[in-house]
């Protein structure tokens, strides 16, 4: 196993350089990846259960995840901030006890008010996680070996995820909903002993351990926090009040401007507005929402046009999954060869190409129809992930790592949230069925070619002198 050499710089401040890969980091971390991501995928199989032993409406149990997505988003990027002047090994083990402790406050909740409480503690510790995620790549993976770092990361994600679901179902429907919250509390205490130990030479320079939270970084994420929930309903009215939700998409936009004026927001406005930073952000935005068709639009497709069983659907998210899988490794080692930002470009518009197969499905097709073009889209999604994560580490600057894993976060989870909702919107608009689909497919194919087109324009742009030296403000008050 090798192991990470740290070599001390000029200035000790200063992310030092790694010689040698720790590859035990790298399997630490996506098994922490794995516990976040499958969170939402795990506890949707508690919704029907909750909504009966708490007496809520099926409506309502929506906010069961969106408590959990809705603070992860709002407070990813003030958090990766602060991230940047923390220790990395304190935080990566204190987020993911904190997940594991209000795993179980969610488990014991005896009041829907409880459930939601615990749920955004829940969605709090997973953004602190997630600001870490870079920080924790570029302290112990070389960079001529990232990309290959965080295809495997990816992979084994995903193939953990296959392999949790079918659980999630069977925990809930012999032990109830509040297990499915519990079944994960003993990776949860493995990751933390592998991270206790993988992790030690993880923080480059001395530091803060955990700096304190401020006020300016709650009022950061009370304003992206609200921009997004505005933003969210207002998709969700688009068709029925046209009016009221173009009035929420105008105050997203007016708090978002609110948060991009302080003065702590700066240096992340900065960042962004790098092209070779920027741009990658907005096409993994762009890319992910892409989501919403095997979110929404396949499984009203199979169940009202094809009038089949959910577990065709299935076995579509299986061909989608597995081909992702085993393609991400293969795309890390093209990103580490022939450079993260080209063979993202080409996994966007195979990915583009493979949903556009989505368009041609009919009433009639078949189990296998539905696979092999899910797989297509698998593919592409799998050249297009890895290697535009390493291009948006590799663009930010050395002490600004948490940033950039901030903004990663949310520009994945609001493309992740805003597909579904975009997906919903077609399917309603054109009276379901096979318009249905094609209308999200074209809807959303558009803005992964848009994601394209934007890493084309990226290839085109300069890096920036200061991106090896820009260094993030200090948080104040």
């Amino acid at each position: 196993m090798a192991h990470t050499t740290p070599t001390a710089s000029a200035d000790s401040n200063k992310t030092p350089v790694i010689t040698h890969t720790r590859w035990s980091a790298v399997v630490t971390l996506a098994l922490a990846t794995l516990i976040i991501a499958s969170e939402l995928t795990l506890s949707a199989f508690a919704l029907p259960l909750i909504s009966a032993e708490l007496k809520m409406p099926s409506s309502a149990t929506a906010w069961v995840l969106l408590s959990f997505t809705l603070p992860l988003i709002a407070i990813a990027i003030p958090a990766g901030r602060w991230a940047d002047r923390a220790d990395v090994r304190r935080v990566f083990l204190l987020s993911l006890f904190g997940f594991g402790l209000f795993s179980i406050l969610v488990s014991l909740a005896s009041s829907f008010a409880m459930l939601m409480t615990a749920r955004v503690l829940q969605g709090l510790a997973a953004s602190f996680y997630l600001a870490v995620y870079m920080p924790v790549v570029a302290t112990t993976v070389k960079p001529a070996q990232r990309g290959q770092a965080i295809a495997i990361i990816s992979s084994i994600m995903m193939l953990g995820s296959v392999a949790l679901a079918p659980l999630g179902g069977l925990v809930a429907e012999h032990w109830g909903w509040r297990a499915v919250f519990l079944i994960k509390l003993p990776l949860i205490g493995l990751v933390l002993a592998l991270g206790f130990h993988t992790l030690r030479s993880a923080a480059p320079a001395p530091r803060p351990a955990l700096p304190a939270i401020t006020r300016t970084m709650l009022l950061e994420g009370l304003l992206i926090g609200a921009a997004m929930t505005a933003l969210l309903i207002g998709i969700e009215q688009l068709q029925e009040q046209p009016s009221f939700a173009a009035g929420l998409t105008i105050l997203a936009l007016g708090l978002l401007v609110a948060w991009a004026r302080l003065g702590s927001a700066r240096p992340v406005v900065c960042l962004l507005m790098q092209p070779r930073f920027g741009l990658p952000a907005l096409a993994l935005m762009l890319i992910a929402a892409n989501i919403g068709l095997m979110a929404f639009s396949l499984p009203f497709f199979v169940a009202e046009v094809m009038q089949r069983s959910p577990e065709v659907l299935s076995y579509a998210m299986l061909g989608f999954v597995v081909a992702s899988a085993v393609m991400s490794p293969i795309a890390g080692m093209f990103a580490d060869r022939f450079g993260a930002l080209n063979v993202a470009a080409i996994g966007a518009l195979l990915t583009t190409a493979g949903l556009l197969t989505l368009a041609t499905l009919t009433a009639e097709a078949t189990t296998l129809d539905l696979v092999w073009r899910a797989a297509v889209a698998g593919i592409g999604m799998a050249i297009f992930n890895a290697p535009v994560m390493s291009a948006i580490l590799e663009s930010a600057p050395r002490d600004q790592t948490g940033t950039a894993s901030g903004v990663a976060s949310v520009t994945r989870m609001a493309g992740s949230t805003l597909g579904p909702a975009l997906a919903a919107f077609a399917w309603s608009s054109s009276g379901g069925g096979v318009a249905g689909v094609r209308t999200g497919v074209i809807m959303l194919s558009t803005l992964a070619f848009m994601g394209f087109l934007a890493l084309l324009i990226a290839q085109r742009r300069p890096v920036s002198p200061s991106i090896a030296t820009t260094a993030p403000a200090t948080e104040t008050e």
